[in-house]
């Protein structure tokens, strides 16, 4: 043990199922003469088709002291003991590991990216030790295979392939598979970034499909760059980073006609620098002045050069109608990440090939739709579709809807009030990174657009 404790991934688990046990060597009694530590050997030397290195499992050590215990060139147990020894720790360590690799991943993703805040499953001391005192290592062995069709299929490619660069696509992409994600329910919300394509889902139906704009990719060398602009604190020194991050969380509520409360960040990057320049910039596009939560009244009499934008002490806010950002809807979910989905005046987006233009949020293609799916109440979508100016479905609403656009019509600069709607349940919403995966019996590939899959690749030949 404290000779090869050093090269165990599992020292801490190991070392406690020894002493609880007396330092008896259980795998060798219950595995060696049933073979099962060969079916081991078997399942780690073919771990390359889960896109692993098999010698991260010490697998040709294992074989090779395997085969010494085969050949019986011993006269007495105290000669045979070492390697005895040798094959029970290194099996239990590469046991744990193999198991837990393909149950949970090679790696945490919360540990290897920042933006990554989905909540997933990992292993633990206890169930190590449970897999020390597992009844038939075959079985385990067996069972934590995947066995879902988008994870064969990457498989199958991997092992068809010869191409490096397309081998390690699929093997990072076999890793996302295997983190445990949160259970979506019955009707749930994906948005992939790199195929920049939301897909509304029950069960296996897919209900609806659109293109989504992203959050651009962030600065090249930013973790440099802001280490220099933690020092300078010179606005000019800070990096821009609007990646979209990974994350999980429910559909709560959708607004028609949002108000759109500026970021602090856009506010100090884009609107400051864009006020000093042009004053009239702000009443053009319909955005108060917020200074102690008050509204001010004539922003135009601000005297700009006199505030620092790094203590910026405004609040700015875009008023709801056709100037606003946002368009016409926005869809809030819980997140601690201020991200949040919503439509867009700037159709021609849908149109670009690299859709990673946003500062985070996410833009939809067709958020009537939508928002139609999430209300699934045919009076209430049709008062949502009266709050943004168009008739409803049910003809027998229609003249109350007429002649409540000919007041509006009446009122002279009016701004569309914001309305909250709930959907019909709290919907759950996934935002997920994959570069390659499986559509209609062919491997879809897409670019990776934050440089995710090179970080995962590293990260995992760590452990290799």
């Amino acid at each position: 043990m404290d000779t090869l404790s050093v090269r165990l991934t599992n020292t801490k688990s190991i070392k406690a199922f020894y002493a609880g046990n007396a330092g008896s060597p259980k795998l060798i009694v219950k595995f060696y003469g049933n073979r099962n530590l060969d079916t081991l050997l078997s399942f780690l030397q073919n771990s390359n088709e889960h896109g692993l290195n098999p010698e991260m499992f010490s697998t040709k050590e294992l074989a090779g002291l395997l085969e010494e215990l085969k050949e019986n060139k011993y006269t007495n147990v105290d000669q045979a003991y070492p390697t005895l020894a040798k094959v029970e720790l290194l099996s239990a360590d590469a046991y744990i590991s193999y198991v837990n690799y393909l149950r949970f991943g090679v790696v945490d993703p919360r540990k290897v990216f920042s933006g990554y805040l989905i909540p997933v499953k990992r292993p633990d001391h206890q169930s190590a030790i449970g897999l020390l005192n597992s009844i038939d290592i075959s079985d385990t062995l067996d069972h934590v295979q995947n066995k879902s069709r988008q994870y064969k299929a990457l498989q199958s490619a991997y092992l068809q392939t010869e191409d490096d660069a397309v081998r390690r696509i699929l093997a990072v992409n076999m890793e996302r598979l295997r983190w445990v994600l949160p259970k979506m329910g019955e009707e749930y919300v994906q948005v992939n970034i790199p195929d920049f394509n939301l897909v509304y889902y029950k069960q296996e139906d897919t209900l609806a499909m659109m293109k989504v704009c992203v959050g651009s990719k962030s600065d090249e060398d930013y973790d440099k760059k802001m280490e220099v602009f933690k020092k300078s604190g010179d606005y000019e020194d800070r990096p821009d980073n609007h990646e979209t991050p990974m994350l999980f969380g429910s559909i709560t509520l959708l607004y028609a006609n949002p108000v759109w409360n500026i970021p602090e960040s856009i506010a100090k990057n884009e609107i400051y620098p864009t006020v000093l320049k042009n004053r009239s910039y702000l009443n053009k596009n319909q955005i108060g002045v917020y200074y102690k939560n008050k509204l001010v009244q004539d922003p135009g009499r601000i005297r700009w050069s006199k505030y620092s934008r790094e203590k910026l002490p405004f609040r700015f806010v875009q008023k709801s109608g056709p100037k606003n950002s946002l368009g016409k809807f926005k869809f809030a979910f819980q997140n601690n990440s201020s991200i949040y989905l919503h439509d867009t005046n700037f159709k021609k987006a849908f149109k670009l090939t690299n859709r990673a233009i946003s500062h985070g949020c996410i833009r939809l293609e067709r958020p009537l739709k939508f928002a139609e799916l999430l209300v699934a109440d045919k009076a209430k979508y049709d008062k949502l579709r009266s709050e943004i100016g168009l008739a409803p479905l049910d003809s027998s609403r229609l003249v109350a809807y007429k002649l409540n656009r000919a007041k509006k019509v009446q009122v002279k600069n009016l701004i569309p009030e914001p309305v909250a709607f709930s959907p019909k349940k709290p919907v759950s919403l996934l935002i997920t990174y994959f570069t390659a995966w499986e559509m209609n019996n062919k491997i879809e590939y897409r670019p990776d657009v934050y440089g995710m899959d090179k970080k995962l690749w590293l990260a995992m030949n760590k452990v290799r």
